[in-house]
């Protein structure tokens, strides 16, 4: 394949993506292509891929917009919740302004009841998410509001969906997930070769790229590239190697990615939904009902609103031996309540089974806990090192 680009390109185009991705969505409606916004990993993009819409994500990772939305929903409240609400009553948001119909989903308790309020000024559709995973009422209950979700895309975008269609946007998406962890997965090379903030530049870009085949072949490029530096021999300094995992992080929460890399340490896996948690699993291209597959995938997906999460612990353990993590940071947003209570069980799966150092972060989408963020980072790489040299 011709690399067409530098790394530092490849590297600037994603980071731009997003502010891209405006004139993009802008120039897909004015061809006359339907859009449709969503929050959350659990949609299934397959349906509106067969739907002949594009998806995309909506913007909730800053505090422009809180006090909009604070005018409406209670201050003590996470701020991703009152961030999405904010962009879309403001219409500040491109995405949220060109999209069609929005799809909202009862992960968390605020969510769901802020989804309320946006269907004031804003087509939105609801799935029904079970909160327990391994219950033949949740499976069916989940397949049905697949199922349910079909025909409202029938019904909104006036077409017909058939399930060959489903399993060619099945096998598309997996063509791009696969293409994803090829290069997230560089992360597990030691010595390392590539930051934790060039990882996550590219893994939050490509969600703002709609053409699949070329989301796909930039992937591809941009992995051959870092593996090519790496058989040359180009290598980054030896550092502790963190994973961090909790809530979804992009925009302002990547001054966490930063505060890490700036004080000693390396990012080299992300559990959560940003990168890893939406991505690992593909779907089973031979299961003869479309619908099933579907089920089994996004069901399993290792998020904290699911009742026993032993998906997100299976993960973070597969990882932390893939690569090679010294230590783990747990980033929750405040009053994100199924992610900090979760944080102690992740505690002590991490201390206790696999002996590793833990830290709890918890932020918002504010820049005036930056001090005190690059304090505790600081402390927690240093007693990795200090670890590190005990065990020589």
């Amino acid at each position: 394949m011709e690399l067409r680009t530098s790394l530092p390109e490849i590297f600037d185009e994603f980071g731009e993506a997003r502010r891209q991705g405006f004139l993009t969505v802008k120039e897909i409606k004015e061809q006359g292509k339907p859009v449709v916004g969503v929050y959350c990993t659990f949609m299934p993009e397959e349906l509106v891929l067969a739907g002949g819409a594009i998806q995309i994500s909506l913007c909730s990772t800053s505090d422009e917009t809180i006090p909009d939305a604070e005018e409406d929903l209670p201050r003590n409240l996470c701020p991703l919740i009152k961030s999405s609400y904010g962009f879309g009553k403001t219409d500040k948001c491109p995405y949220f302004y060109f999209s069609d119909l929005v799809v909202g989903e009862t992960t968390c308790d605020g969510k769901k009841k802020m989804y309320e309020y946006m269907e004031e000024f804003k087509d939105t559709y609801l799935m029904q998410l079970p909160h327990m995973r391994d219950t033949e009422e949740s499976k069916k209950l989940w397949y049905s509001e697949l199922v349910r979700f079909k025909e409202k895309l029938e019904d909104f975008l006036d077409v017909e969906i058939t399930d060959e269609m489903i399993r060619e946007a099945i096998v598309l998406k997996n063509r791009e997930r696969q293409a994803k962890q090829d290069f997230y997965r560089l992360g597990q090379l030691n010595p390392p070769v590539i930051t934790g903030q060039e990882i996550f530049q590219v893994m939050y870009g490509s969600q703002y790229k709609f053409d699949k085949e070329e989301v796909i072949q930039m992937l591809e490029e941009t992995t051959a590239k870092v593996k090519e530096k790496y058989e040359a021999g180009e290598r980054l300094d030896a550092k502790p190697r963190i994973l961090i995992t909790g809530s979804p992080m992009g925009g302002v929460t990547e001054k966490v990615i930063r505060a890490i890399e700036e004080n000693g340490g390396l990012v080299v896996a992300y559990e959560n939904c940003t990168v890893a948690k939406a991505v690992e699993r593909l779907v089973d291209e031979t299961e003869e009902d479309v619908y099933q597959a579907l089920t089994d995938k996004y069901i399993n997906i290792g998020c904290a609103c699911m009742s026993n999460n032993q998906p997100r612990k299976e993960l973070i353990s597969q990882m932390i031996d893939d690569y090679q993590v010294d230590g783990v940071i747990d980033m929750v947003l405040q009053n994100c309540i199924p992610f900090s209570v979760e944080s102690l069980k992740i505690k002590r799966f991490l201390n206790e089974e696999k002996q590793i150092p833990y830290m709890y972060l918890e932020t918002d989408y504010s820049t005036s806990d930056i001090e005190q963020i690059n304090t505790r980072v600081t402390a927690f790489i240093e007693m990795l090192e200090e670890e590190t040299v005990c065990t020589q």
